[in-house]
C-alpha cells in the first residue's frame, strides 16, 4: 500500500505532487520540529545542505 505524496515545500511553495520524476521526489528533505513535519523541495534542498548539516548532532561527525 503506496501512502500519498502531500505537501508543499517551506521555502518557495512547490507541491510535492507537481514532481513527476521518481528520483526528484526521494531528494525531497523532510524536518520535524516542534511536532510539525516541514517538507524541502529537491532544488531547496540542495541550495541549504550546509544548514540542514549543521542541524545534526555532533555524535553524527
Amino acid at each position: 500500500m503506496r501512502r500519498a505524496v502531500t505537501g508543499t515545500c517551506a521555502r518557495c511553495g512547490r507541491a510535492r505532487e507537481s514532481v513527476t520524476d521518481p528520483a526528484l521526489l526521494l531528494a525531497w528533505v523532510r524536518e520535524r520540529e516542534d511536532g510539525t513535519d516541514r517538507w524541502l523541495c529537491h532544488e531547496c534542498a540542495r541550495a541549504h545542505v550546509r544548514d540542514i548539516e549543521g542541524k545534526l548532532p555532533t555524535d553524527y561527525w
